[in-house]
């Protein structure tokens, strides 16, 4: 659900998020002129909603660079957290700047399941401290 949601979004068709979690996905976005790197239009570029998705994209991508452990479950619980709270920063952006209530709905939707998953999985990493 949370992937449909987000596909409706347009959130699984960020460029970093194509190149690094869909690549077929990529590769369709690279062919249809689009460079994969978060390049927008002159008017795009300059606009706040844009500069304020780009910032939280490359905030997620920063704090996904965890020390990975070896152990599979944690190392995913840990990586998911900043995955999720980027998809909470531009559903926030959404609510800031978007207009259209099927968007603005969905974002809150996205927001309250995000934070219980990032509840679930800080609560995970609780349980399961340095294993």
């Amino acid at each position: 659900m949370i992937r449909r949601l987000a596909l409706a979004a347009g959130l699984l068709a960020a460029p970093a998020m194509a190149h690094h979690h869909l690549p077929a996905q990529g590769v369709l976005l690279a062919q249809a002129g689009h460079d994969g790197h978060g390049a927008a239009p002159q008017a795009a570029a300059s606009s706040p909603s844009t500069r304020a998705f780009e910032a939280a994209n490359m905030k997620m991508h920063r704090d996904m660079e965890i020390p990975f452990t070896g152990d599979a479950d944690r190392d995913f619980a840990a990586a998911m957290i900043p995955h999720h709270q980027g998809a909470i920063d531009m559903a926030r952006i959404q609510l800031r700047y978007g207009r259209d209530p099927r968007m603005r709905k969905m974002a809150e939707a996205i927001i309250a399941a995000q934070e219980k998953e990032i509840a679930e999985l800080r609560a995970f990493l609780a349980a399961k401290p340095g294993e």
